[in-house]
């Protein structure tokens, strides 16, 4: 790797090749070489992607920072003369896009993940747009019931689809304005999130707020805010997703982090006491917070102790080779997959896997078993 090229291409903050590129990690894809750099650093993006064969550069996504109390947020993060533009966020798989050598699906991490490679050559035509535009990457959303990674249910979606938010230059991370990615995107049938409107700061909170609570009542994920050249961006969750996500994280309570529970409460906390004007209400949202905390963590605990095993439970459909494929790239990522089901469907192989909360489990039987807990 000529890493004085790439640096230059890169326009990194650190001052020296070596000081940049002491954090990528070699990573091989089908007999090619990927450098992928694991964490932001120097002003480069995390999951950024350099690959060896074609020189190209894929730029990792920028982190979407959020803001907690809604009004406040809005009227401080965007200037007052700026126009708010309002889409939907969905509760999906990210990944970036890009045609290097033939199109491939990237993990926020810089992987490659074979099932959504698959995935979005069969449900995105590609071949047209990167004829078109062989410099931009598409950045999604796999969404739906059946995929690998997020399991919500969305009405319009039956097994998994593909919504495209931003489409970026491939190798700077330059956004395309939100007008010409939606104009854009429509001339090639691709998907988008819904787009709720374009408001000023000074008024913009009412309208978000209906938005949020029309998404809360669908059980939906929020809202991302962006200039209109898609240069700045903020997102805003709903109380149906903070619960949601409570819920996942208190039924492994021993695999996902004390960070993790600590955010949810946190927003869920300056959402209440920005918009629960009545104490009924706020403690019907406090009601509600504690089944998403208690009950999943209580059946866990159950599960555990009449010997079943536990985890998060994913469905997936496609050709065999695809789900091998799968298979091996998820327990490669150190995953225990404990394959519960494995039928043909429709002509599609479907199966059925559990991703095995080791740590979970583990500590929970520890503790059945008397073992004492150190605060």
């Amino acid at each position: 790797m000529d890493g004085r090229a790439y640096f230059r291409r890169l326009d990194s903050t650190a001052s020296s090749p070596d000081e940049l590129f002491e954090h990528f990690e070699q990573r091989t894809v089908d007999g090619n070489t990927h450098y992928v750099l694991p964490d932001a650093r120097h002003g480069v993006e995390r999951g950024t992607v350099l690959v060896e064969d074609t020189e190209a550069i894929v730029r990792g996504y920028p982190s979407i920072p959020r803001v907690l109390a809604l009004d406040a947020g809005v009227t401080s993060f965007f200037d007052a003369d700026e126009t708010v533009v309002v889409e939907e966020k969905l509760d999906g798989f990210n990944v970036r896009i890009a045609d290097v050598g033939r199109p491939l699906a990237f993990t926020r991490g810089g992987y490659v993940c074979p099932y959504t490679t698959a995935r979005v050559n069969e449900l995105l035509d590609l071949p047209p747009f990167f004829a078109d535009y062989p410099e931009k990457m598409i950045c999604a959303e796999l969404i739906g019931p059946e995929t690998p990674y997020t399991t919500h249910d969305y009405d319009e979606v039956d097994s998994h689809a593909i919504r495209i938010f931003d489409v970026r230059d491939r190798e700077t991370g330059t956004p395309l304005p939100v007008d010409e990615r939606r104009d854009l995107c429509d001339r090639y049938g691709f998907e988008q999130p819904r787009l709720f409107g374009r408001y000023e700061p000074s008024t913009a909170t009412e309208a978000i707020w209906d938005a949020i609570e029309d998404l809360d009542e669908d059980g939906r994920e929020g809202v991302v805010m962006k200039t209109p050249d898609s240069d700045a961006m903020v997102k805003y969750t709903t109380e149906s997703k903070h619960h949601a996500e409570l819920e996942s994280a208190f039924a492994l309570p021993f695999d996902l982090g004390r960070d993790f529970v600590f955010s949810r409460i946190t927003r869920e906390a300056f959402q209440a006491a920005e918009f629960d004007e009545s104490d009924e209400r706020l403690r019907e949202r406090a009601h509600d917070l504690g089944e998403s905390i208690l009950l999943p963590a209580v059946e866990t605990i159950r599960e555990v102790e009449d010997g079943e095993t536990v985890g998060e439970h994913h469905r997936v459909r496609g050709e065999g080779e695809e789900i091998d494929a799968l298979l091996d790239y998820l327990r490669e990522h150190s995953l225990t997959i404990d394959v519960e089901a494995d039928y043909r469907e429709d002509g599609q192989r479907v199966v059925e896997f559990r991703k095995v909360a080791e740590s979970t489990m583990d500590r929970i039987q520890f503790y059945l078993d008397g073992g004492t807990y150190d605060e």
